[in-house]
């Protein structure tokens, strides 16, 4: 016969047993979360070093080919629906020149490039007067189809947000065969070290006045160092374009690859206004 002071007892150690399984229950979610955040972090400022020192703006030259290739694409199971139209028929031409061409643009002017791109257009307003060696390449370099029919190479979603196109090989090792100098670099957009959402600016080596073709716009602010020249800004409807681009994530999953969608720059102009 079970007496009330056994059956309190009982009761009381009943209770004491649930409050340490809860106890050691919720030490076991709060170890696995804080397990789990440690990682998230660690990926985060990896990936996020990992961009500085890697040089992801940089074109690739023969002396900084390892760092700067287009990471190889991941197999993906939840891989999104590409929001991009197929390319229009055509070829990327092989073009390349032995020195920056001669000044032809009117520096006091003002002039637009258009990128009609499989993502939707878009369009820049050019800092002329700011770079104008960049801009009377780009100027140049569309004028001649330099870009037409190429592939947006890199997608990088994370540390910092940019789409990085102009590379006719689609790798990150194309240019032009000339290089043009850094311009703009103390631009009153680059406040903060940021480069603000719907800037279009040079990529490089990672060395002074090494721009050759590659760009890369910026989708999101991003924090980086002001050494590659500002030479436009986005227009709103281009910039919404860009983070449809953004949206649809790169094939690495590590926030670093090829774009998941089908970004091909069908064709590229720029007028003078």
């Amino acid at each position: 016969m079970v007496t009330q002071e056994q059956r309190r007892r009982q009761l009381a150690r009943e209770k004491f047993l649930r409050q340490q399984q809860r106890r050691t229950s919720a030490r076991r979610k709060s170890r696995m979360r804080n397990s789990v955040i440690a990682s998230v972090l660690g990926v985060i400022v990896i990936g996020s070093v990992a961009l500085y020192t890697t040089g992801v703006l940089k074109n690739d030259d023969k002396a900084n080919v390892s760092s700067e290739t287009t990471p190889s694409a991941a197999p993906s199971a939840s891989k999104p629906a590409d929001p991009c139209a197929k390319p229009a028929a055509g070829k990327v031409a092989k073009l390349s020149w032995k020195k920056e061409p001669a000044m032809s643009i009117d520096t006091s002017a003002d002039y637009t490039m258009k990128l009609a791109t499989t993502c939707g257009d878009i369009d820049v307003a050019l800092k002329t007067a700011a770079a104008p060696h960049t801009v009377n390449s780009f100027d140049f370099l569309a004028s001649k189809g330099y870009f037409d029919h190429t592939k947006c190479h890199r997608l990088t979603t994370n540390g910092i947000y940019v789409l990085q196109c102009g590379d006719p090989t689609a790798t990150g090792s194309g240019g032009p065969g000339y290089t043009i100098p850094d311009e703009n670099l103390k631009d009153k957009s680059l406040t903060g070290g940021v480069y603000p959402a719907g800037t279009i600016a040079m990529a490089n080596t990672g060395q002074k006045h090494t721009g050759g073709s590659q760009f890369f716009l910026v989708y999101q602010d991003s924090q980086l160092p002001a050494s590659y020249t500002p030479f436009g800004t986005v227009d709103a409807a281009g910039l919404k374009v860009l983070k449809k681009i953004a949206a649809a994530g790169e094939s690495t999953g590590a926030g670093d690859g090829a774009p998941n969608a089908t970004v091909v720059i069908n064709k590229a102009t720029v007028t003078k206004s």
